[in-house]
This record gives C-alpha cells, sequence and structure tokens, in this order.
C-alpha cells in the first residue's frame, strides 16, 4: 500500500509541475530571453519548450543575419553541431534492438583496420567505450586533423593511432569527436547505408523533422537560415558556414527550434511516434545511463548547491538539478551555440539555438530549469554570469598586453627568413608550409584551407601567424627549433584557444 500511496503522489507532483507552466510562466521566459538578447548583444536565437504532446513555447528571436535584419522564427534553421551525438548514439541504439549489434561489441570486428595508441586498447575498445568519451584522449584530441579538413571520415579515424593519450583507457573523461565519428561509421558496415542515410530514414523522416539537414551543401536550396557570428575585438562579425561533413557522427546536423522540439518530444515519449515504436524502452534507459562520471569542481558546487553528480551517457551529458535527473547536450560550431535539455519525470524539455559564439545559452538554461522547476529560490543567471564573462575577456586582454610588454623587440631572428621556408610534417597532419613573399613569411596548413595566413616576427625564433579566414581564432605564435648545426629541425604552433590544441602537431622540417 505505501508503494502505491508513493507513486501516486509523485506521479500527482509531476503533473502539477507541469500544470504550473501556465501562460504567465511561459511569459515570464519570453520577457527573460528577449532582455537576454539584447544584454548579451545576441543577434538572433530560437528557443522551444514541449511536452511528449504539447508545445509550450516556439518562437524565434531577434535577427539571422546582423546585415539583413531578416526576423528568426521557430523554422529558421542553425547548426546543432554536438547535440548530434545523440542521434548517432540512437542511430546505434536501433540497430542493437534489432539485434544487429550489441554496446559491447568490439570496434575492430566492424572496423578492423581501427588502431588507437595502444595495439591492447585498439583491440578492447567497445561501441559503448567510443559513445562515452573513454578512449583515454583528452578532450578535443585530435580535431584539427578533421576541422575545416580535405580528410574525409576514414583518413581522419585511420589518423588517430597517431593520437597521445592523457589518460589511462577508461579512467577518466575526455571528449572525443574523432570517437563518435568512428562510431557513426560502423553503420554503414552494418546496414549498407551511410550513417547521413540512416540517420535520415530512420530518425528525422519519421520524426517530420523536414527542414533538417546534414550537410552545409543542402542549405543552398533552402531559406530562412541564420547566419554564424562571432566576435572580433568586441565586435560581432558575421562568418560563413563551414562544412563539417567529414565529422558528420559528431556534428553535422542543422535543425531548427520546431523540428528539434519535435526530436525532444519523441525522446519523452521514450521512442513512440504516432502509432509506432521507433526505439524501445530499454534502450532509451540504456541511453541514459551514467557511463562516464565527471568531476563538480569547488566553483560549480557553490553556484550550484543541489547537484551532486555529473555524468556521461550514450550521446547524453547527464546530472541532477533540484532533486530532479537532468538529461541534456550543447553543441558549438563556428558562429552557434545550441543547449538540449529534457526531464523525463517531470515530461518537459527545451532547446536554445543561437547564432553567435555567446555564452547566453547557459544562463538561460538555468533560469528555464528553475521556472519549469518551480525554484523557490532563483537568481538572476544573466546578471550573475555576464559580468564574469566581461571580466574574463578583460583579464585575456591584460595577458596579451603583458605578453606584449614582455617581448624583447630588439631581437632578430637567428637565420635569414628563408632559412624557414619549406615542408613541416608529422604523423597526425601531413604537411604544413613555410612560404617566403616579398620579404615576408606566409604560413599554409595544405589540409585546412582556412588555417593560413602572414607571419610576422614575434621575437627570437618566434613569429606571429593570423588566420585571417578563421576570425574566431586569437593570433598565434609559431616558434621554429634550430638544431645543433644551426639548421631548421622543426616548429611548435602554439594558439590560446579552447578548442584546438595545435601543440599536439610535433613537426618536422622534411624539405626546403
Amino acid at each position: 500500500m505505501k508503494r502505491i500511496i508513493l507513486t501516486a503522489f509523485s506521479l500527482f507532483f509531476g503533473l502539477s509541475l507541469i500544470a504550473q507552466l501556465s501562460a504567465e510562466k511561459i511569459q515570464e521566459l519570453d520577457n527573460y530571453y528577449l532582455k537576454a538578447l539584447k544584454d548579451w548583444n545576441v543577434p538572433g536565437m530560437a528557443i522551444a519548450i514541449v511536452s511528449s504532446d504539447q508545445v509550450y513555447l516556439s518562437k524565434g528571436y531577434g535577427v539571422t543575419d546582423m546585415h539583413t535584419r531578416n526576423q528568426v522564427d521557430e523554422n529558421t534553421l542553425f547548426a546543432v553541431a554536438s547535440n548530434t551525438k545523440a542521434f548517432t548514439a540512437t542511430a546505434l541504439a536501433m540497430l542493437v534492438d534489432e539485434g544487429r549489434l550489441s554496446w559491447h561489441d568490439k570496434v575492430q570486428q566492424y572496423l578492423p583496420w581501427f588502431q588507437l595508441y595502444d595495439p591492447w586498447v585498439s583491440s578492447e575498445m567497445t561501441i559503448t567505450d567510443l559513445l562515452t568519451h573513454r578512449s583515454g584522449l583528452k578532450t578535443f584530441s585530435g580535431d584539427l586533423i578533421w576541422y575545416g579538413s580535405d580528410y574525409d571520415r576514414e583518413e581522419i579515424i585511420r589518423k588517430a593511432r597517431y593520437l597521445k593519450p592523457a589518460y589511462g583507457f577508461r579512467e577518466q573523461f575526455g571528449y572525443s569527436n574523432v570517437m563518435y565519428l568512428t562510431a557513426g561509421e560502423i553503420i554503414p558496415v552494418i546496414t549498407g547505408q551511410s550513417w547521413d542515410d540512416f540517420v535520415r530514414n530512420r530518425i528525422l523522416r519519421p520524426l517530420r523533422m523536414d527542414r533538417s539537414v546534414l550537410h552545409v551543401k543542402d542549405l543552398h536550396s533552402l531559406d530562412n537560415i541564420a547566419q554564424p557570428h562571432t566576435y572580433v575585438d568586441q565586435q560581432l562579425r558575421v562568418i560563413p558556414w563551414l562544412d563539417w561533413d567529414n565529422i558528420g557522427p559528431a556534428g553535422s546536423l542543422i535543425s531548427s527550434a520546431s523540428d528539434m522540439g519535435r526530436w525532444l518530444q519523441w525522446n519523452l515519449n521514450n521512442g513512440v511516434v504516432g502509432n509506432d515504436t521507433l526505439l524501445s524502452a530499454r534502450r532509451f534507459n540504456e541511453i541514459q545511463h551514467a557511463y562516464t562520471i565527471n568531476s563538480i569542481n569547488q566553483s560549480s558546487l557553490q553556484r550550484f548547491p543541489s547537484t551532486h553528480f555529473k555524468a556521461y551517457g550514450l550521446g547524453w551529458s547527464l546530472m541532477d538539478y533540484l532533486g530532479r535527473k537532468i538529461i541534456s547536450h550543447n553543441g558549438g560550431y563556428d558562429g552557434m551555440i545550441s543547449q538540449t535539455f529534457f526531464i523525463p519525470e517531470e515530461n518537459i524539455g527545451f532547446v536554445i539555438l543561437t547564432n553567435s559564439l555567446s555564452s547566453v545559452y547557459y544562463p538561460l538554461m538555468y533560469k528555464t530549469l528553475d521556472v519549469l522547476l518551480g525554484n523557490s529560490n532563483p537568481k538572476d543567471w544573466s546578471s550573475e554570469i555576464l559580468p564574469l564573462i566581461k571580466k574574463g575577456d578583460s583579464l585575456t586582454k591584460i595577458d596579451e598586453q603583458k605578453a606584449l610588454a614582455n617581448r624583447n623587440q630588439q631581437s632578430l631572428p637567428s637565420l635569414s627568413l628563408d632559412a624557414y621556408e619549406g615542408t613541416y610534417s608529422c604523423d597526425i597532419y601531413d604537411q604544413v608550409e613555410v612560404l617566403s613573399e616579398n620579404g615576408q613569411l606566409y604560413f599554409q596548413m595544405s589540409k585546412t584551407a582556412d588555417f593560413q595566413g602572414p607571419m610576422s616576427h614575434w621575437q627570437y625564433n618566434t613569429f606571429k601567424v593570423e588566420f585571417p579566414a578563421s576570425p574566431s581564432l586569437p593570433t598565434g605564435f609559431v616558434t621554429f627549433q634550430i638544431d645543433r648545426n644551426g639548421k631548421v629541425s622543426g616548429m611548435e604552433i602554439f594558439i590560446d584557444n579552447p578548442d584546438f590544441d595545435f601543440t599536439e602537431l610535433d613537426l618536422k622540417k622534411v624539405s626546403r
């Protein structure tokens, strides 16, 4: 009897929270979103809030492009980037449902040529390992192989063998796009369909995600598309779309608030759409299970005292907030940030899509959670976090000024400029060229069209390098190594940014 009473109470409590999501609460959120858009200087965004069978909000804010000033609506297309990972995990779960795959299958069973840094790790790596970021590689390791490059999917996976581990196998979380690509490329081996076709036919079409596409090239025949924006010297700037086709299973989906709302509704419905069950409840339980535990630092504990755990499942991040299990993921694309959330026990979910490299999604998601979950002691997250972001930007400027002050402007290169010319190579990345044009060095990563630009002397054997086609990247530095014979033997590239570790490239000079 006690169990029945508790179950009934829990059901009533959950329903009562949803019932409290009144027009007044939606209006409160709507007003908050509008104010944050202005405060954070974001061109546009789109947001949807849904339950399994109802759309509470599906709306656009601001403009698709700071130049055209076209209005964003619920059907405007944005890159959702790493939110794609949940689609890849779900696609594999469908194959598990069909008995064509097991989560514990070894990767080499399907891709016998797959190799990582260690033969034993290569042979023991399972489908689950690929999807839970526990390969031993550090976060974003290998992203320079695929980002903006003309390497194809198989070439990227084959180069993963040269990436050096940062942790023991299955020891620690290390976010890996390359491992998700590997997981996605198992699908064509089993089905004969590309990852792209499988996701389109088995997920997007049945869910009526009719505006969603998997390739930037597909945008040419569509309208109502958001344009990416970034900040250059604290000024907004429009940047072009960059094709992520070669990393598709990890991040190439382009969608809208309306379509992503349908995706969240399907997840809240445990795989049921209409009269069809596309995925079993058992698989959803497996996807939403915690596999890799993430630490919570002291600062996070103080700011979010109700959060006691963070972990990664299969294509989803997991945590608790105000006593509920939160399932979420975010995505960072060039000039766009997105966030999805859903709370199964409360039958509610939401998506935030933005068209700038701004952290505005972060306060908005916590404000939305507070309203949805009836937080009795809510914060103005936007007012709290925005000053922290501005302070961080100021500290970055101070660091740049210190570097400039410490620079030895009287120093000269050890060698004549033509001595630095030549081809540099490493196993991870085939070829970097240093050329000389009109008395100035020029840098070019041969497989990545946007990673090229002029070099200017900084100090000693270090040169500044800028990538005009990648304005999101700050000015970087190339330091040439001189051997005991006084000749250039290699180079190190350092560009201070959160996404790409250029120091992974152990580049040696191979020819003049």
